[in-house]
């Protein structure tokens, strides 16, 4: 697959990388698993916690005056070789690393959100981000209404029994839950990830373009 970023211009020289790529806690994948039909607005709190901090500190590196597209540019680019590098390691699986792949996938793309609003001058660890997170992925209407899910969302959190297994059901309720988001616009690729050696392919450009296409919105979203 040619390397997408290599064709856009290379104009946000002078701004730094965001970090190393994001590796999603263990424990956040137990709690995914303990309450399925909440896994997004699970993902989106703990996004917070680690993504906003991270954001903020990237944002403090740059050069003053720095122009906030260069930043959002870098973001994206940064977060879109992510996505293509750890899509590819984790389709090797096929479909043993199916929920650990799109779970990454979605962990890298909410990173790239944080950082985005940072770079436009919002305040990385305001609670409206992670609302504005599921907003941006077309889970909720508006930021109010995601917000009142996470404060649920959050109560939920602190009862889960995380040690329990999963069942059948819940399993296949996780899956869909997470290509709700990670594969947006493209959930017909879903058989492609089950496939060992295919689901290197289709997971590689898969999650390049999601990260690439969420990235757009958020862009559009906070520079208004």
């Amino acid at each position: 697959m040619a390397d997408e970023s290599a064709r856009e211009p290379d104009d946000d020289d002078g701004v730094t990388d965001p970090g190393p790529a994001p590796v999603i806690p263990a424990s956040l994948l137990k709690r995914i698993q303990a309450d399925p039909v909440r896994a997004p607005e699970l993902i989106a709190l703990a996004a917070s916690e680690r993504h906003g901090p991270a954001a903020r500190d990237w944002l403090a590196e740059q050069a003053p005056g720095t122009s906030p597209d260069k930043l959002a540019k870098r973001a994206k680019r940064t977060h879109a070789r992510y996505a293509r590098v750890t899509g590819g390691v984790t389709g090797l699986g096929g479909a043993l690393t199916m929920v650990p792949d799109m779970a990454a996938a979605i962990w890298i793309q909410s990173r790239m959100v944080f950082f985005v609003a940072a770079a436009y001058g919002y305040d990385p660890l305001d609670p409206m981000r992670p609302a504005e997170l599921l907003t941006l992925y077309d889970l909720y209407d508006d930021p109010v209404e995601a917000r009142k899910a996470l404060d649920g969302a959050g109560r939920t959190l602190a009862e889960a029994a995380v040690t329990r297994a999963i069942s059948r059901s819940d399993e296949k309720t996780l899956v869909s839950r997470l290509a709700q988001m990670a594969l947006k616009r493209g959930a017909s690729r879903l058989a492609g990830r089950a496939i060992p050696g295919l689901a290197v392919i289709v997971n590689s450009i898969g999650n390049e373009r999601q990260v690439r296409a969420l990235a757009d919105r958020a862009i559009a979203f906070y520079r208004g």
